[in-house]
């Protein structure tokens, strides 16, 4: 979804996500992103490096390990304050 939703505002972006929950609630789906914000809720995250798994659990577990998950969430909400001058 990151591809579709990549040119959206916050807002309208957060709205097609909060619809997709809604019709997903209580189905298996895979996710496949770029944006920590769009796996952020799910129950299993995997973390793919060098195409095998060097992560695996849920978003709070991932970032109290302070691994590849943490990194990402860290560099990708630093770079939401970042502004052109």
């Amino acid at each position: 979804m990151d591809e579709a939703t990549a040119s959206l505002d916050v807002e309208n972006e957060t709205l097609i996500q909060e619809s997709l929950s809604r019709l997903i609630e209580n189905k298996t789906v895979m996710i496949i992103a770029h944006r920590m914000r769009t796996v952020a809720g799910a129950d299993q995250i995997v973390v793919l490096s060098e195409g095998t798994v060097a992560e695996q659990g849920s978003s709070d577990m991932l970032l109290k390990k302070n691994g590849i998950y943490a990194r990402m969430v860290k560099l990708q909400t630093q770079s939401q304050s970042w502004v052109m001058e």
